[in-house]
């Protein structure tokens, strides 16, 4: 009886042009082994509770499957049970007395602000190249950007000698970011020294490579990646791991987190509180590495 239903639900789907074709296939796929779940337990769509569901889940996660992959898995679920109850086999969606599974928070590297120095100190030099990596090193870490946003930064955003930058983030969402004195000298000395010799047609956008065009993201990521080698750094360091050291180090300092996720452009705080956490673990480190009654001598 499910898997009919699932095949009806499936045709409801393609039919509705609401979903491409293989977010549809998606769906179903991770709905038939739900539906002989059912078929093996309950007589009939109205027997369905949301122990029913729990009970699934739970047969998912003796799989070893991952909290992502079970949350993906409960929203087809909740859709499929939205058919049925628009369909009048049932009388509520018991789905959503059912929490999904809380995710594993993954900590990001973080460089310490020694680290951060000796990446600075590796991208050093007087050629062009040298001139921009800097730069860009230093708007990462110094105003916590995305790499996109970095990337997609254009001259007219820039008022260095206001201290300022404008960036435009996620959603097309602008906002205005501080750029402090370290990173607005850096800049200064690539638009100056750098960018002009780089540049071989006119382009609004700030960071070129070496034929003049825009800057990629792969090419960038390779970049830090030898940088991070050469300045003796054992961590997976990206761009990204630029803007989550902005983030620590600041929240380690006292700023109010609320700034933070200002300075960031996260829209929900959140977002940003997982720097609390990773300034918490930061400073166990610390303790534990340094108190002598930190922890027992063997």
């Amino acid at each position: 009886m499910f898997e009919r239903l699932l095949k009806e639900y499936g045709y409801e789907m393609r039919l509705s042009g609401r979903l491409s074709a293989a977010s549809v296939a998606a769906y179903t796929s991770d709905l038939k082994d739900y539906a002989r779940y059912l078929e093996s337990r309950v007589a009939s769509p109205r027997d369905i509770d949301a122990d029913t569901v729990r009970g699934y889940l739970a047969t998912l996660r003796k799989k070893h499957m991952s909290a992502a992959s079970v949350t993906r898995k409960l929203s087809a679920i909740r859709g499929f049970h939205q058919y049925m109850l628009n369909e009048k086999l049932i009388d509520e969606n018991v789905v959503l007395r059912v929490r999904p599974p809380k995710k594993k928070v993954r900590l990001p590297d973080v460089l310490s602000i020694e680290e951060i120095e000796r990446l600075l100190a590796a991208s050093k030099g007087t050629t062009p190249l040298h001139c921009r990596n800097t730069a860009m090193i230093e708007l990462l870490y110094g105003s916590g950007l995305r790499i996109s946003e970095l990337l997609d930064l254009r001259l007219d955003a820039l008022h260095v000698n206001q201290g300022f930058i404008n960036v435009t983030g996620k959603g097309g969402k602008e906002r205005i970011v501080p750029i402090g004195t370290e990173a607005a000298k850096a800049l200064k000395v690539y638009l100056e020294s750098g960018r002009e010799a780089l540049s071989k047609a006119r382009t609004p956008f700030v960071f070129l490579n070496r034929l003049g065009r825009p800057i990629g993201r792969v090419g960038f990521y390779k970049i830090i990646k030898s940088l991070a080698v050469d300045a003796g750094i054992d961590k997976d360091v990206s761009p990204h791991t630029l803007r989550h050291s902005f983030a620590t180090h600041l929240i380690e300092a006292g700023v109010e987190i609320r700034y933070v996720q200002e300075m960031l452009g996260h829209e929900h705080v959140a977002t940003t509180e997982i720097y609390t956490h990773l300034s918490r673990s930061t400073l166990i480190d610390i303790y534990d590495k340094y108190h002598p009654h930190a922890k027992k001598q063997t």
